[in-house]
């Protein structure tokens, strides 16, 4: 593959907005910081298992949704330089969407009083013996309902105060409807197929829309389960997001290069404050709105072939905690000493700074991996 110099242009056009970002959030990261310890806004052992380990008790305290440092920077950015009711108000949409509902559970975990959620064998008793038949007959049509959001709770480490799982999953979904319906519907005929490498198209149709949908709500729920230790998520993001500016730039996506070369330099302002000891963290409010911008940007570009292995490690955690939940409940005992998997490695007895950079070499070589099977 040969490159041209007008190519070579373009391509520092796209890296320059990393640039422009990277400064914009380097100079407003400390007024944030001290806005969110004005607030109060901190992270607390009353709602986070984990501070009770010994090596994440100096975490008490320490501000959370840091996040907001990417999702304002590259909000802004992107409206200002680089919108496009094609290609980049989609995506900005569905960040926002999902940061939003991360805000709102980052707010209730820290201020929200305890919320209560009625058991199943509650239900099961109201049908029963309500004295109202009207009520009777509510609470049977609605036990399909009742049933989901008690087997949702299973994937929920602190329900009590914050937004509960399967009111979280009810509004990504319509975050990945949304994807899914710019995707299908917006982009063209080309996105009703799944290019494999190796293989080539194949062509799938409508059942692209499920598909989406599942990627969009798995893989922003993915890097938010990844966020657990100081530099992890932004770290293993950075090579992720790198990987897409290159990939976008190599299909002639320019607009969504440029947004994701945005995202680039947001990350390497907010992990530079976020290296151990943090002087602030993610919060739900980044994980989700940039988990959920790293699916529709891969999908946008026609990554679903190869997507698994751009946000490697963010899947592996994730799948961690599904094999963890399904050994509680299934086989009676736990698979690993803590999920998601970087808690199993800490427990064993590594560092959080030699977890967090084998994590980032791991993930490293599986991007890399990733980039080389999509050129193929």
């Amino acid at each position: 593959m040969f490159i041209t110099p007008s190519d070579i242009g373009s391509l520092s056009y796209i890296l320059g907005f990393a640039v422009i970002s990277c400064i914009v959030a380097f100079l407003w990261a400390p007024i944030l910081i001290d806005f969110l310890r004005k607030l109060n806004v901190t992270r607390r052992n009353d709602y986070d298992a984990t501070l009770t380990m010994e090596s994440r008790r100096s975490k008490v305290n320490t501000p959370v949704m840091g996040g907001l440092l990417i999702i304002v920077t590259v909000a802004v950015v992107t409206m200002l330089f680089n919108w496009d009711r094609k290609l980049t108000w989609v995506p900005i949409g569905v960040m926002v969407f999902a940061a939003l509902l991360g805000g709102i559970d980052d707010i209730l975990n820290i201020f929200g009083r305890k919320r209560r959620s009625r058991s199943l064998a509650q239900t099961m008793t109201l049908i029963r013996v309500h004295q109202e038949f009207k009520m009777r007959f509510w609470y049977t049509i609605t036990l399909p309902w009742a049933v989901f959001k008690r087997a949702s709770l299973w994937l929920g480490s602190h329900p009590g105060k914050g937004v509960y799982v399967h009111e979280k999953l009810l509004l990504q979904f319509l975050a990945g409807s949304m994807s899914a319906w710019w995707i299908y519907g917006k982009l063209g005929d080309a996105w009703h197929y799944i290019y494999f490498p190796f293989v080539g198209d194949v062509f799938v149709g409508w059942l692209i829309i499920p598909i989406i949908i599942f990627i969009v709500m798995f893989t922003a729920n993915a890097v938010n389960i990844a966020d657990g230790m100081d530099g992890l998520a932004g770290g293993m993001l950075i090579t992720t997001f790198s990987a897409l500016t290159l990939l976008s730039w190599l299909d002639g996506f320019g607009r969504i290069a440029i947004l994701n070369a945005t995202v680039v330099g947001a990350l390497i302002a907010y992990t530079y404050f976020n290296i151990k000891p943090a002087r602030f963290q993610m919060g739900d409010v980044g994980s989700l709105g940039i988990g959920a911008l790293f699916a529709i940007n891969a999908l946008a570009i026609g990554e679903i072939g190869t997507i698994f292995f751009l946000g490697f490690l963010f899947y592996v955690e994730a799948i961690t905690v599904l094999i963890q939940v399904a050994g509680r409940y299934v086989l009676g005992r736990r698979i690993f000493k803590m999920a998601p998997l970087h808690h199993h490695f800490e427990l064993t007895g590594w560092s959080e700074e030699k977890t967090i950079m084998r994590f980032w070499i791991v993930h490293l070589f599986f991007v890399i991996f990733g980039v080389w099977l999509s050129l193929h």
